[in-house]
């Protein structure tokens, strides 16, 4: 339909099948005028400069070219911005929501499956999964029925840092289990949290009590390591730490002094430097479970995200707002 508002793909041309398969496309041409041939890699070739002429609607993802004063100059009807991963930060400038564009991106879908792989690591931290298994392999024997002693999930108490999109959902995922929650967040209140399933503690009592504890903060300087030495030094004997969210929250240097020593256990997706230095003392401490940063969208995965952003443009087409919308004053504690 020629009244179709206008949009315009701007990111890596190679993520484009994955994020928006064809029944996605095919979901999108029902609502906007897109060429998926047309993919913006760069806002100054002649062919990208004369969509933006038109485009209402801006349609991001992973490597997308950065949105500056100049390119919303060039695109004087463009109306909002919808990213396709998660932090918009490194790519729209401020002017962004200086001249008032609704903006929203796909870090909600993204949340689903790191919250899942912490659902999974969580529970086979509280099995005492990673252990048992070295063991198992090393001695080539166990014995059947021997009961395992303080392994179970039974009562363990689970402390999530961070009340952020990924930490609300491992919340909600953890509702089924038998396990006491814990949450820290200095920008959520006890009835929040209550409201969440968790029972609000400070950081410090976090560490010293819970079983297992996860990280899901936002990476910015009031967060860079949060759980420091003096942290993990509260941490009781045999505790696992999990960090799905940014190396740096961590400070990696105690992290290994502790794992060393054998007395706490890691489930690391993240690592500070990423990717890891092949020299690093982490490759080779067996109490360490290390995942090259996959806990976020993969495969099939990617496509979430895309129909995130199509349920996103549904909305605001219809006269309502965006159910993820990203306002200015949350950019410092967001991702």
């Amino acid at each position: 339909m020629a009244d179709r508002p206008a949009a315009l793909f701007a990111l890596g041309a190679h993520h484009l099948p994955d994020l928006y398969p064809p029944r996605s496309i095919h979901r999108l041409q029902q609502l906007v005028r897109i060429d998926q041939t047309l993919v913006a890699e760069r806002f100054d070739t002649p062919a990208t400069r004369a969509a933006l002429a038109s485009t209402e609607f801006l349609i991001t993802g992973w490597g997308s070219p950065p949105i500056t004063t100049a390119v919303l100059d060039a695109a004087p009807q463009l109306r909002a911005i919808l990213h396709t991963a998660g932090s918009v930060k490194a790519h729209l400038a401020p002017a962004c929501w200086e001249r008032g564009l609704a903006i929203t991106s796909a870090a909600a879908a993204n949340a689903v499956p790191v919250a899942e792989y912490t659902l999974a690591a969580i529970l086979f931290a509280g099995k005492d999964v990673f252990r048992l298994r070295d063991r198992y392999h090393a001695t080539r024997h166990f014995t059947v029925a021997q009961v395992q002693a303080g392994v179970g999930n039974y009562g363990r108490t689970v402390g999530v840092i961070g009340a952020s999109r990924i930490g609300r959902r491992v919340i909600e995922l953890l509702r089924p289990f038998d396990l006491e929650v814990c949450l820290f967040d200095p920008y959520v209140d006890t009835a929040i949290a209550a409201g969440l399933g968790a029972r609000l503690v400070d950081l410090d009592t976090l560490m010293r009590t819970c079983d297992i504890v996860t990280v899901h903060a936002p990476a910015n300087s009031q967060t860079h390591q949060l759980v420091g030495a003096d942290q993990l030094a509260l941490m009781r004997d045999g505790a696992t730490l999990i960090n799905t969210a940014r190396g740096e929250l961590v400070d990696t240097d105690a992290l290994i002094n502790h794992l060393e020593a054998g007395r706490l256990y890691a489930v690391l997706d993240v690592t500070d430097p990423e990717p890891l230095p092949t020299v690093s003392t982490l490759w080779k401490l067996p109490n360490v479970f290390l995942t090259p940063h996959i806990a976020g969208s993969h495969g099939n995965e990617l496509a979430r995200m895309g129909d995130c952003i199509i349920d996103e443009l549904e909305r605001i087409l219809s006269g309502r707002p965006f159910e993820h919308a990203i306002v200015a004053s949350d950019l410092d504690r967001v991702a």
